[in-house]
C-alpha cells in the first residue's frame, strides 16, 4: 500500500490503462468553475469521434462549483474543443466545454462565449496571441517546493533559466507537462525556470483568436493533472511569497495583421494609446491579487500608472527591441496576473483595439 495519500500510485495504474476498452471511448469533459479553477468528469462514448460537434451536451451540479444556487443547481456544459488524452491514450479525449444556464444564457463565469464573439467579429484583423504562464510549485504544506521548511533559499539570481541541483526544483513535473501538452496538440512553444525558485513558466502560442484561451486553459488542466502524480500543488497566485521575491504573471503578447506588415509600428503605438485610456478596465479583469504583484518592483509596472517603452520590463507595455528595430511585429502587455482568465485578457484586448461588437456599437450611436 502506498504511504502517501496525495501521490498517485502510477505503477499500479499502468496495468489497468493497458486493458482493452471494447471499442468504447472515455471523454473527459472539462470546464472552468466559479473560482477560476478547472473541474472535470468522464463520460463513456460508444466509439471514437473526430469533432466536438459530435458530442452531446451534459450537465453538473453548479451549487458545488460556485456557479449556481442550490435550488436551481443544474448547469449545462457544451463541448467547444477536443484534444487527445495524454493520460489514457488511445482514442480517449479531453473535451473543453462552455458553461450555460438552464434559460439558455451563458453562465456568468463563461467568459469564452463573449470572447469568441469578439474574435469572430474582428477575424479580418487576424489577432495573434502568445501568453506566458508563470506558476509556482508548492508542497502539500503550502510552502514552495524544495524550500527549507519554514525557511528560505538563497536570494534570487541563480534560478532564472537555471540548471543544476539547488538552482531548479522538480523539473520532472515541467518535462512531463511539456510532453503531455505536445501529445494533446496544445500549441505550447516553450518552458523555462523563473526568477523565484520553485517558479516556472510555459508559453502558449502564437494562436489566432479564441484558440489561445482554449489551449491555455487545457494546458492549465494538464499541469494540475500531472502535478497529482507527484503530490505537488500548483498555484497561480500572483504573489505566492511576500517580500523580496518575484511575483507570477501571465504576460500577453499581441499582434494583428496590420502590426505585422511593414510600417506596423504605427498600429502598435495606436493600440498602446487605446490601452492607456482603458487602463483601469483592463486591470479589473487582469486577475485577483494583482496589486501585491504590480508594485513597480521585481520587473513590474505600478498598478496605478500606465507606462510603455522599448525593452522595458518595468513598464505596463513592452515593445521588444527587435520589433522596434524592424518597425513592426507585436507588443507585450505585462500587467495580467498569473491567475487571470485568458478569455478575458484576449477578449478585452480585441475590444479595446477594434471596438465592441457591431450591435453594441450601434446601440451607442
Amino acid at each position: 500500500m502506498a504511504e502517501s495519500t496525495t501521490i498517485s500510485n502510477t505503477d499500479n495504474l499502468l496495468k489497468f490503462l493497458k486493458l482493452d476498452q471494447q471499442g468504447s471511448v472515455m471523454a473527459e469533459y472539462i470546464w472552468i468553475d466559479g473560482s477560476n479553477g478547472v473541474r472535470s468528469k468522464t463520460k463513456t462514448l460508444s466509439g471514437p469521434v473526430k469533432s466536438y460537434e459530435e458530442l452531446s451536451e451534459w450537465n453538473f451540479d453548479g451549487s458545488s462549483t460556485g456557479q449556481a444556487p442550490g435550488d436551481n443547481s443544474d448547469v449545462y456544459i457544451r463541448p467547444c474543443a477536443i484534444f487527445p488524452d495524454p493520460f489514457r491514450g488511445g482514442e480517449n479525449i479531453l473535451v473543453l466545454c462552455e458553461t450555460w444556464d438552464p434559460d439558455g444564457s451563458p453562465n456568468k463565469f463563461n467568459y469564452r462565449h463573449e470572447a469568441a464573439r469578439l474574435m469572430e467579429a474582428n477575424a479580418k484583423h487576424k489577432p495573434w496571441f502568445g501568453l506566458e504562464q508563470e506558476y509556482t510549485l508548492l508542497g502539500p504544506d503550502g510552502w514552495p517546493y524544495g524550500w527549507p521548511k519554514g525557511g528560505f533559499p538563497g536570494p534570487q539570481g541563480p534560478y532564472y533559466c537555471g540548471v543544476g541541483t539547488t538552482k531548479v526544483y522538480c523539473r520532472d513535473i515541467v518535462e512531463a507537462h511539456y510532453k503531455a501538452c505536445l501529445y494533446a496538440g496544445i500549441k505550447i512553444s516553450g518552458v523555462n525556470a523563473e526568477v523565484m525558485p520553485a517558479q516556472w513558466e510555459f508559453q502558449v502560442g502564437p494562436c489566432e483568436g479564441i484558440q489561445l484561451g482554449d489551449h491555455l486553459w487545457l494546458a492549465r488542466f494538464l499541469l494540475h493533472r500531472v502535478a497529482e502524480e507527484f503530490g505537488v500543488v500548483i498555484t497561480f497566485s500572483p504573489k505566492p511569497v511576500p517580500g523580496d521575491w518575484n511575483g507570477a504573471g501571465l504576460h500577453a503578447n499581441v499582434s494583428t495583421a496590420e502590426m505585422r506588415q511593414d510600417g506596423g509600428m504605427k498600429h502598435i503605438e495606436a493600440a498602446i494609446k487605446k490601452l492607456e485610456k482603458r487602463h483601469e478596465e483592463h486591470i479589473a479583469v487582469y486577475g485577483e491579487g494583482n496589486r501585491e504583484r504590480l508594485t513597480g518592483q521585481h520587473e513590474t509596472g505600478n498598478i496605478d500608472q500606465f507606462s510603455w517603452g522599448v525593452a522595458d520590463r518595468g513598464a505596463s507595455i513592452r515593445i521588444p527591441r527587435q520589433c522596434a528595430k524592424d518597425g513592426k511585429g507585436y507588443f507585450e502587455d505585462r500587467r495580467p496576473a498569473s491567475n487571470a482568465d485568458p478569455y478575458q485578457i484576449t477578449g478585452m484586448m480585441v475590444e479595446t483595439i477594434f471596438g465592441g461588437l457591431p450591435e453594441e456599437n450601434l446601440a451607442k450611436t
